[in-house]
């Protein structure tokens, strides 16, 4: 009996070098030739952009190496948030469960493997809503695999039933806000001001999808499973991201022999660990600023 592999969906915009390198790590992996690629590429934002993003098309017309190669080319630009919440709604509702990947991103040739693993395994439990490929710090003390209430957008996963509760309801961004009791555990534990970025998504001076499915996950009491060593990396801190800063880390993400955790629940230790690893991950690697653009301002994209 064949294996129901997930279909993935990769978001491309006006960055050749990076798609070419993403491509490259995911055709590389054990279970590309199994799986589905659905690829949606933006269309230039003016025409000050239209080269780039026509030397991104020409790259994805070639691609292969998967078991089937579809892609999806806009007319218009649709912009980060809506282009990714339109394409996972699309092939999730389609397939029952996707992995999803942007144009920065590069992959451990296990990742498809483990995603499809932790999909499979994990489908049933009603408190797991993601899986993600990324995590903020390499470590030999945190257990193999582990559940935290958090999102990471860096190669990430999810199912239909999940994905059915997202919303981008400004009501649910204000009720983190009115209600002072949450703010703690929404910044996991004070680590990083995550109420502020939904201010800053009421006052449209950022454009996030990510903040709206943390807030999915984090109201409905749910959980994003974290691998102890990255199995998928940013590449895009180079200073051609919008929101990242320029960063000599290029982590290359290697496979493990990890093990998915039977433990559905956030443990205390863990949690503690992993918002020590996010504060020391974003000083070094975000430009705060960025988030408080004026409103006369271009809204960045945020994921």
């Amino acid at each position: 009996m064949s294996r129901d592999v997930a279909p993935i969906v990769l978001f491309v915009y006006n960055r050749p070098y990076h798609t070419k390198r993403t491509i490259e790590a995911l055709k590389d992996n054990t279970l590309a030739k199994d799986s589905e690629l659905f690829i949606f590429s933006d269309a230039p934002k003016s025409e000050a952009g239209i080269d780039d993003v026509l030397a991104v098309r020409e790259i994805i017309k070639e691609v292969d190496g998967f078991k089937k190669v579809t892609v999806v080319q806009r007319d218009t630009n649709w912009g980060l948030a809506n282009s990714i919440v339109d394409g996972v709604t699309d092939i999730v509702n389609r397939y029952g469960k996707v992995i999803v990947v942007e144009d920065d991103m590069i992959t451990a040739k296990c990742f498809l493997e483990y995603m499809n693993d932790s999909l499979d395994k994990y489908a049933d439990a009603k408190n797991v809503f993601s899986i993600s490929g990324f995590t903020y710090e390499d470590s030999d003390t945190i257990e193999s695999t582990y559940f935290v209430c958090t999102v990471s957008a860096w190669g990430w996963a999810t199912w239909a039933d999940k994905w059915s509760l997202f919303s981008r309801d400004d009501q649910m961004l204000k009720k983190i806000i009115e209600d002072k009791s949450l703010w703690d555990d929404f910044n996991l534990d004070g680590v990083y001001d995550w109420v502020e970025l939904c201010r800053l998504q009421l006052d449209k001076k950022i454009d996030s999808w990510a903040i709206f499915w943390y807030a999915t996950i984090f109201l409905h009491k749910g959980l994003t499973l974290f691998p102890s060593k990255k199995l998928s990396s940013n590449i895009g801190r180079d200073g051609s991201g919008t929101h990242c800063g320029k960063t000599d880390n290029d982590d290359e993400p290697t496979c493990f022999d990890y093990k998915l955790t039977d433990d559905l629940y956030e443990k205390a230790d863990i949690r503690s660990a992993v918002g020590r690893q996010v504060k020391n991950f974003i000083g070094k690697n975000y430009i705060n600023p960025i988030f408080v653009k004026s409103k006369n301002s271009e809204s960045p994209q945020v994921e």
